[in-house]
């Protein structure tokens, strides 16, 4: 049994066969997905998703890049959405300076994302962290704001250091495609040393697709490559590994 940790079949990719491709999922051992939501727009399609499959559930939040739609207003609904059945986290939020650096936008990120995090806690929700060129700042907030709370830190891209850091506060560390990579060298260095019930599998689709798919259009389908590239760093069997994830994943969103 596999579970995605973290997908968007909200996504427009997935337009012309998503009921196709997500009605196919148990045909394939995808028994679980968590489809996370970044938008407004986004978190409504993903509402939409996790009513109408079964084996969906959601997690609502404001990807760093949206924040833009955000006022207290719709901040207020967004917390309603956390408090349906379904919804099992908050995310995907956190900071993002690859593709907004004016200070006055990063500042903006950082408000949001010590909100939503409050929020969270309110909840009693685990959150799913995004963290692109943010590592010190999204350290910092996450230590003040964070302690004592779980989550995941998704497609994790930093050093094997900063990975046991977040271990240490009690968070697992989110696993995708990149490790397939032949220039993922620092995440293998992670994924060979943070202990394995800390870590859980992810597609973030539709992108980040594993190789051979490298560039094309992901799904949770093409999972498997990402559980033998981490049974090979861990020796392991893959059928060792994906029962271990797959229990990790149950434990971080609080599932039997």
């Amino acid at each position: 049994m596999i579970f995605d940790s973290h997908a968007h079949y909200d996504d427009k990719q997935f337009g012309e066969d998503r009921n196709e491709l997500l009605s196919s999922m148990g045909d394939h051992g995808i028994t679980k997905i968590v489809n996370v939501g970044a938008s407004l727009e986004g978190n409504q399609r993903m509402l939409e998703l996790v009513d109408q499959y079964e084996f969906l559930y959601g997690a609502a939040g404001i990807h760093p890049s949206d924040i833009q739609d955000l006022t207290e207003k719709s901040f207020a609904w967004l917390r309603e959405q956390t408090r349906r059945p379904k919804v099992v986290a908050v995310g995907e939020i956190g900071l993002d300076y690859y593709w907004d650096k004016e200070p006055d936008v990063q500042e903006r990120q950082r408000y949001w994302f010590c909100r939503q995090l409050q929020m969270a806690r309110e909840e009693h929700l685990p959150v799913i962290i995004h963290s692109r060129e943010a590592a010190e700042d999204t350290l910092e907030i996450m230590k003040k704001e964070a302690a004592g709370m779980s989550g995941v830190i998704h497609c994790f891209s930093y050093s094997r250091e900063l990975a046991e850091e977040y271990v240490k506060m009690g968070f697992y560390i989110g696993i995708g495609g990149v490790l397939t990579f032949k220039n993922a060298r620092k995440l293998k260095e992670t994924a060979a040393a943070i202990p394995l019930d800390r870590i859980v599998i992810e597609t973030d689709c539709p992108y980040l697709a594993p190789e051979p798919f490298r560039g094309k259009r992901n799904s949770s389908l093409y999972l498997p490559y990402v559980i033998e590239a981490l049974a090979r760093i861990r020796d392991l069997s893959p059928k060792e590994v994906e029962a271990a994830v797959y229990e990790n994943t149950l434990k971080l969103y609080g599932l039997k």
